[in-house]
């Protein structure tokens, strides 16, 4: 197992909640990942990374498999204008590479945001760590597991 992977896992352990990472081959659409779980797209929770300008730390937007965050709203959120995360930003705030962030187990704090556009199903899946893993958790869960404040991002 990955050590991305296995850190997911150790935290949905440590959180209480029992699920199973999936893997889903290559899955680099919402949609994608979406169709090899099952799954309506907006039960995907993809997880956008930008970075903040002021404060240069990677900041986390939760959104629907279908829906896009707009940067303007976004930014008036994030309390600062927000700019791409590049790799190396995202790899030392998470532990993960792109493509596999997961909403649990970063290696560092991380101020995230969640759209509540994924409140409005009981079960969502979500990046294990890896660009082929996901997994499933309620809805419920997710803001509390990942201290997310509910927002409207979206466009």
């Amino acid at each position: 197992m990955s050590k991305s992977k296995a850190r997911v896992a150790r935290a949905l352990e440590e959180a209480g909640i029992a699920t199973e990472i999936a893997d889903v081959g290559k899955a680099r659409t919402a949609q994608e990942a979406a169709d090899s779980v099952g799954c309506e797209i907006d039960q995907i929770a993809k997880s956008i990374i930008f970075r903040g300008e002021a404060s240069g730390e990677a900041i986390l937007f939760l959104t629907a498999g279908g829906n896009r965050v707009d940067g303007a709203k976004a930014s008036e959120l994030a309390g600062e204008e927000l700019g791409k995360a590049d790799a190396a930003l995202i790899r030392a705030q998470t532990g993960f590479a792109i493509g596999g962030v997961a909403p649990v187990g970063h290696l560092n704090p991380i101020r995230a945001f969640l759209d509540p556009r994924l409140l409005e199903f009981e079960t969502i899946w979500a990046a294990a760590g890896t660009p082929t893993h996901v997994f499933p958790m309620k809805s419920a869960e997710l803001a509390q597991l990942t201290g997310a404040q509910v927002s409207d991002f979206t466009s």
